[in-house]
């Protein structure tokens, strides 16, 4: 596929927290990578307002091992701590492949849909582990993003079958990227094939739920945007 990018990322652990698990103050991880936390981590790698980021699939490198901590984060109601148990994946690697599209509904930034120019800065950008820290779900697991083949390698899952994970959280869809109005949470049902899930497209989705109102923010050339010439020419430029 065009504007297609193949990389792996992997860390010591990694928390892809499910909402319902929040509720009493403690955090369990779900088994496998949500849709919305690879592409944030594809959007810490190059992104730009002008494009829209489609995780496409997910290969599960390593086994699917949980390791609970005891945490003692602040309380909301003082300057005493608390004891709440954490529930993460550990050593986590996923090799995931990504692509964009232009962004319809920025009309106003049509000037920068340079293709070419585009691809070429995200490629780059992962050779160089991202352009923004990367975090596996959390801020607190630190991830590393390295340029790879997808489907290179052995995968603890190869030959394993299906593997389904039931109701899961998909991603938000931000007004820019819908309806340009309003901020949404999706749900899906994911499956595991031989270690890879294939993910639906956010407008595939089977549950959509409006969380609230929004409006899209504004980008202005020279003020808070930089297009993607500008980017080229000051990364690819050669050395007289």
């Amino acid at each position: 596929m065009r504007n297609q990018i193949e990389f792996i990322v992997h860390g010591k652990y990694a928390m892809f927290t499910d909402p319902v698990s929040r509720i009493g103050g403690e955090k369990f991880t779900y088994q496998v990578p949500t849709y919305q936390a690879l592409k944030g981590i594809v959007e810490s790698i190059y992104w730009k307002p002008t494009i829209v980021w489609y995780i496409d699939e997910v290969r599960i490198m390593n086994a699917i091992q949980t390791e609970v901590k005891a945490i003692r984060p602040i309380k909301y109601q003082s300057d005493g701590n608390d004891l709440m148990y954490y529930t993460y994946l550990r050593e986590p690697a996923y090799q995931v492949r990504a692509h964009f599209e232009f962004n319809e509904n920025r009309p106003d930034l049509a000037y920068d849909r340079n293709e070419n120019k585009h691809h070429n800065i995200s490629k780059r950008s992962v050779e160089r582990g991202g352009r923004r820290d990367i975090y596996l779900g959390t801020r607190d697991c630190q991830g590393y993003v390295e340029a790879c083949t997808f489907g290179d390698g052995d995968g603890f899952y190869d030959g394993y079958g299906e593997l389904h994970f039931g109701k899961m959280f998909h991603g938000f869809t931000y007004p820019d990227e819908g309806d340009g109005q309003s901020f949404q949470s999706r749900l899906w049902s994911p499956m595991m094939k031989n270690g890879i899930i294939r993910f639906s497209r956010p407008e595939n989705c089977e549950v959509v739920r409006t969380i609230h109102k929004d409006s899209m923010k504004k980008f202005e050339q020279g003020v808070n945007f930089t297009s993607a010439d500008e980017e080229y020419d000051s990364l690819f430029k050669e050395v007289d």
